[in-house]
């Protein structure tokens, strides 16, 4: 199979796999859903560090000097800060989110960027090696599903049926597709640019995972679910190493 179609099927599976996750986890009680997303939570956040940490980065320096890695990854963080900034780049739960007043459309537009993104990031992925493509996939379905479950929120806060909504958000979903086949074209083109993003695609990860998934996790008292979350995210990391 050819590396445009691994590349888009990849990113197909990070987008709609957490979308469809998400909408099963909808299907639950709330007394179980409350329990739930925070385990869902704390497993992204080992899927987001393991694969930044352990692949993004490697694979990065394999090509440029350290210096120019961190100096983009640095860009990167700050980049995502300012895009959070502009509500174009979120990470929603359905507990915590900020913007359930909002209206559906510009959450709609803010999911579909960032499926954008994460496409584009699996493609990236997949052109250095299949197998770290698979691993970025999987993290980026994980981390995808709480966003997801927000997104629900929000929509079903707005008046949409449970069908409108998942069809809304499965269009907003294909973006990522559209991210792979840019990201293919482009790094086709000009190669030397392959490493810097992936140097970026991590930066995008590790915000998510530390200025928006960790701060959630440390809310409420520290009990037995915090020893849950501890190995939640191991094996979230334990899962980028194995793969």
């Amino acid at each position: 199979m050819s590396i445009p179609f691994i590349a888009v099927g990849l990113s197909l599976l990070g987008g709609l796999g957490g979308l469809f996750v998400a909408a099963s986890v909808l299907l639950v009680k709330d007394n179980a859903r409350t329990k739930l997303v925070p385990w869902l939570v704390s497993y992204a956040v080992g899927a987001l560090l393991g694969v930044s940490m352990l692949r993004l980065l490697p694979t990065a320096l394999e090509t440029l000097a350290a210096p120019q890695v961190f100096a983009t990854l640095l860009a990167g963080i700050l980049l995502f800060f300012v895009l959070e900034k502009l509500v174009l780049w979120r990470h929603c739960h359905i507990h915590d989110c900020e913007v359930h007043e909002s209206s559906a459309f510009p959450v709609l537009i803010g999911d579909a960027f960032h499926n954008f993104v994460d496409g584009a990031v699996v493609g990236a992925a997949v052109m250095t090696s299949v197998p770290l493509g698979i691993s970025t996939a999987v993290a980026a379905a994980a981390h995808e599903i709480p966003q997801e479950v927000g997104d629900f929120a929000i929509l079903l806060h707005a008046g949409y049926s449970r069908g409108r909504a998942l069809f809304l958000n499965v269009l907003s979903s294909l973006a990522s597709a559209a991210g792979a086949i840019a990201a293919i074209v482009a790094f086709d083109t000009v190669p030397m640019l392959l490493p810097y993003f992936l140097a970026l695609a991590a930066a995008s990860f590790l915000y998510v995972a530390m200025a928006d998934l960790i701060p959630g996790l440390h809310r409420g008292r520290t009990d037995a679910s915090s020893m849950r979350q501890i190995l939640l995210i191991a094996a979230g990391v334990a899962t980028m190493i194995l793969l």
